[in-house]
């Protein structure tokens, strides 16, 4: 299901516990986020059971400090989160597919984030994790709800040390990104047969970024349909190639 102004208006939007506007957009199956300039000011979001692949799209919103992405597909953060959620401080990643510290690149800049949780992610497996994650986003207080101790931030700075001169280690786990994208997993999250389809394409970072940008902007499902389907079909959409690559 598509997040269209419709379903925005017509989504539960009250006070939570903390008296603050929260905007209810659980367990719609959303595959990505666009429409929310119509949401108006909201203090959180709730995401949660919903099909989004990557933290991205916000409006500019100065009041948003709480999102809440529990049980999506997210696999990273778009480097510009920080300058669309100035104000973001509590962030739930709970049972996503984030699988590389350098796919939460887009979170060091978050100065006021001090609550992130990445619990159930492939990433946690990885190796300084947690004192990575530390490291790169000071203004952190608990991570995966623990608090962090100034011990860890010590040997955090050792290992990794400083934004202006970070060690080798840093620099190299900050390099590590997920790079590959399935264009079998289509618009709706659902992956085709790579066996039965026969074809794979990689592509390019601004590939993506058109492709994102004709989902946003498309003004009917049909196409919505026919972008899925040239993905699932291994096909860069019309219009999304970079002028380079070859078209066999």
């Amino acid at each position: 299901m598509r997040l269209t102004a419709d379903l925005i208006n017509n989504s539960l939007s009250y006070l939570n516990p903390l008296k603050e506007r929260e905007l209810d957009l659980r367990g719609h199956k959303i595959p990505t986020i666009e429409n929310l300039g119509v949401a108006g000011p909201q203090d959180a979001i709730d995401f949660t059971d919903n099909d989004i692949t990557t933290l991205t799209n916000f409006p500019l919103s100065p009041r948003l400090n709480t999102l809440l992405f529990g049980r999506n597909r997210i696999q990273a953060v778009d480097r510009r989160i920080a300058e669309q959620i100035p104000n973001l401080s509590t962030l739930n990643l709970t049972a996503n597919h984030v699988k590389e510290l350098g796919d939460l690149e887009g979170l060091i800049g978050c100065g006021r984030l001090t609550h992130l949780s990445l619990v159930e992610n492939p990433v946690t497996r990885k190796e300084h994790y947690r004192l990575y994650l530390i490291w790169s986003i000071p203004s952190l207080r608990f991570l995966d709800y623990q608090k962090v101790r100034d011990a860890e931030r010590q040997q955090a700075n050792e290992l990794f040390g400083t934004a202006d001169a970070p060690t080798e280690l840093a620099a190299k786990i900050k390099g590590t990104k997920t790079r590959s994208f399935d264009v079998g997993a289509g618009v709706n999250g659902k992956a085709a047969d790579s066996k039965r389809q026969g074809v794979r394409t990689q592509l390019t970072e601004t590939e993506k970024k058109r492709v994102q940008e004709m989902i946003k902007n498309a003004k009917s499902l049909a196409e919505i349909t026919r972008i899925e389907k040239d993905l699932a079909e291994g096909r860069i959409p019309a219009g999304a190639a970079d002028a380079d690559r070859m078209v066999s």
